[in-house]
């Protein structure tokens, strides 16, 4: 958490502050915040610089310069809060700080610490580490059938897996694996094309529904001025074990897989041996 939706909203909310204008300064305010690069030389790489265009990239937050990239990824606990020429001395868990063109500055908050800043003069590093964008028209579901034909993995951690596809992690992988009806356990090269068709029509539903609701505000996720995903109503299996099954009525389950809490309905998700 964040994942791919939380992290698309924070892009869209960031586009029409940032883009255009320059990066005058930057300041860590937690040392490893910019880890492994030091500090001073993140800022010397980063300032001075035009940001021309805000994207995504599975669950990276890319800023691109006139030279080179800023990435950004939240982990657990980060928060990118725009401060638009108003005076702010709240420094409470920040760990870095833009100082933008026309006073404009962008505080990175995160209690927990593990976010991290950091500057690529090339985006084919990252690139290479990342799977296929699940919503790109390349993620079609023959694709994601030969890329499970390859792995026998358990299809759970497959899937969150960030080098096979880039953007999910644990709460819309227990959902889509719901409603395809597939138990996380299920090894990855056993599904069949058509099993895979609906697992792909499932992750691509999930993840623009909640984008449309501004992703999944679980206990701490906001962008914005305090803006909260609207998408927790209407997770089915996701933390909700005890309660019903929405389809069968059975109480779902928690259990763990590769040690990862894992949310699913017994019944729906039968792991065939």
């Amino acid at each position: 958490m964040p994942e791919l939706p939380e992290v698309e909203t924070v892009v869209r909310y960031l586009r029409p502050h940032l883009e255009g204008r320059t990066v005058n300064r930057f300041e860590a305010w937690w040392p490893k915040v910019t880890d492994p690069m030091p500090a001073e030389v993140f800022a010397q790489m980063a300032t001075n610089r035009v940001i021309h265009a805000i994207h995504r990239r599975g669950k990276y937050i890319l800023w691109q310069l006139d030279r080179g990239f800023i990435h950004i990824h939240l982990r657990m606990t980060g928060q990118l809060v725009v401060l638009d020429g108003a005076d702010n001395d709240d420094r409470h868990h920040v760990t870095a700080e833009f100082d933008l063109s026309d006073e404009m500055t962008v505080l990175f908050r995160d209690m927990r610490k593990f976010g991290r800043v950091g500057y690529l003069e090339d985006i084919a590093p990252l690139e290479a580490k990342l799977g296929p964008e699940p919503l790109s028209p390349q993620f079609t579901p023959d694709l994601l059938h030969r890329l499970l034909a390859d792995h026998r993995r358990q299809i759970k951690p497959l899937l969150l897996d960030q080098g096979f596809i880039a953007g999910l992690g644990n709460i819309y992988v227990d959902e889509a694996l719901f409603l395809a009806r597939v138990h996380p356990g299920t090894p990855a090269s056993s599904l069949t094309l058509e099993q895979a068709q609906i697992l792909h029509h499932a992750i691509q539903g999930i993840l623009t529904e909640s984008i449309g609701l501004d992703g999944t505000t679980i206990i701490n996720f906001s962008f914005g001025d305090g803006g909260r995903g609207r998408f927790r109503d209407m997770l089915q299996v996701f933390r909700r074990e005890g309660e019903p099954c929405p389809v069968c009525g059975t109480p779902l389950e928690k259990i763990r897989i590769a040690q990862r809490g894992t949310h699913l309905c017994p019944q729906c998700q039968v792991l065939d041996s």
